[in-house]
C-alpha cells in the first residue's frame, strides 16, 4: 500500500512492482519509497568499488548519497595513469549533481588492496570485460577480504558462476550489474550462492532506492541488460550494413523511449572499447558467429576512436 504525507508518496516495493504505479510517478520529485530506505543497511555499511572507469564513478556517486563509506582501488587495472585523478574528477561532479538523503558517506582512493579491504562489507568488481582478469582479481579479493564480505561483479556480461572457481566463498558471490543514469540493478546468483547472499545483495539494491531485477536462472546479459545487448547489436548492425545514419537511429530510440540519448550516444559515453570489451566477452561466451562485434566497431577502437573520453566515437566532442 502507498501512503500520501505531508505531501509526498510513499511507496513499499510491492507497490514499484506494479509496473503502472511506477511509470504514472517515476516523474514526479516527492516520490518516496519506503520499507527499504533509510541510509544505510544494518549488514552493509562500508563498499569497495576496484576500479576507476565510467560505472565506478557512477555506482559510488549512486550510494555515497545514502550514507555508505566507499573505498575505490585502482591499482594495477588502471593503466592510464591520468585515471585516478579523472575518476576523482568525474565523481565529484557526478555527487555535486546528487542531492545527500541523509550523512553523506565518505570516498577514499586506495593503491593498495588491503587498504581497500579494510572494514568492508561488499566488493563491487568494476574492471574492464574480460574474464581472465576477473578471476584473479576475484582470487585477490578472496585471499585478503574478511570471511563475511559478499564479492559481486558489476560485469555487463558475464555470469558470476563463470568466476566463481577463483574463490573458496563460493557461497558469497554475486553479479550486481548496474545502469548509468537509471535506476535499477541486475541481481543474479553463482550457482552456489546462498540465498542468504541473495536477500543481502536484494535489500543493499533496494536500500539505494533501485529496483533489483533478479534473474530466476543464469542468463547471459542477465535481465532488462539482455534486451539492451540485444538492441545494441541490432544499431551497430545496421550501423556497418549503412541501412541508415546514426542520427536517426538515435533519434527513433528518443523519441520511442524519452530517453535524452540514443544508443549510438550512450555508446560513446560508455566507451567504444568498453562496448567491444563486452560484445566481445559474450562472443567469446556463446561461441555465436552473430554475436561477434562488427569489423567497423573494431577498426574504430583500433584507430583509438573511444568516444568522448578521446575526443571522437559515433560523434565527435570538444575535448
Amino acid at each position: 500500500m502507498h501512503a500520501i504525507l505531508r505531501d509526498k508518496v510513499f511507496l513499499t516495493w510491492e507497490d514499484v512492482r506494479e509496473p503502472k504505479l511506477l511509470f504514472g510517478l517515476s516523474t514526479l520529485s516527492n516520490v518516496r519509497i519506503c520499507g527499504a530506505r533509510g541510509y544505510m543497511t544494518n549488514e552493509i555499511k562500508t563498499v569497495t568499488i576496484i576500479g576507476v572507469g565510467f560505472m565506478a564513478g557512477h555506482i559510488a556517486a549512486l550510494i555515497v548519497p545514502y550514507g555508505f563509506n566507499v573505498h575505490v582501488f585502482y591499482h594495477r587495472f588502471d593503466t592510464n595513469p591520468s585515471a585516478i585523478d579523472e575518476a576523482k574528477g568525474r565523481l565529484d561532479r557526478l555527487l555535486k549533481r546528487t542531492a545527500a538523503k541523509g550523512p553523506r558517506g565518505v570516498v577514499t582512493y586506495h593503491g593498495r588492496l588491503s587498504e581497500a579491504l579494510r572494514d568492508t562489507d561488499l566488493v563491487i568488481e568494476s574492471i574492464p570485460e574480460k574474464l581472465e582478469l576477473k578471476k584473479k582479481v576475484f582470487a585477490e579479493i578472496d585471499k585478503t577480504a574478511a570471511e563475511h564480505v559478499i564479492i559481486s561483479t558489476n560485469s555487463s556480461s558475464i555470469p558470476v558462476s563463470r568466476i566463481e572457481g577463483a574463490v573458496k566463498r563460493k557461497d558469497k558471490v554475486l553479479n550486481l550489474h548496474f545502469y548509468p543514469t537509471l535506476k535499477m540493478v541486475d541481481v543474479m546468483r553463482g550457482r552456489k550462492t546462498s540465498d542468504e547472499t541473495l536477500e543481502k545483495g536484494k535489500k543493499w539494491v533496494e536500500s539505494i532506492e533501485c529496483f533489483p531485477l533478479v534473474a530466476k536462472k543464469e542468463s547471459i546479459g542477465f535481465i532488462f541488460n539482455r534486451v539492451y545487448m540485444a538492441v545494441i547489436k541490432e544499431y551497430l548492425d545496421m550501423w556497418e550494413g549503412e541501412y541508415a545514419n546514426i542520427e536517426d537511429l538515435d533519434k527513433a530510440w528518443k523519441v520511442f523511449t524519452g530517453m535524452p540519448l540514443g544508443p549510438f550516444a550512450l555508446m560513446d559515453w560508455t566507451g567504444l572499447d568498453v562496448v567491444l570489451d563486452v560484445g566481445m566477452a559474450v562472443y567469446q561466451l556463446t561461441g555465436d558467429p552473430r554475436d561477434k562485434p562488427p569489423q567497423k566497431l573494431i577498426d574504430k577502437v583500433k584507430k583509438g576512436e573511444l568516444g568522448r573520453k578521446s575526443g571522437k566515437g559515433f560523434y565527435t566532442y570538444n575535448k
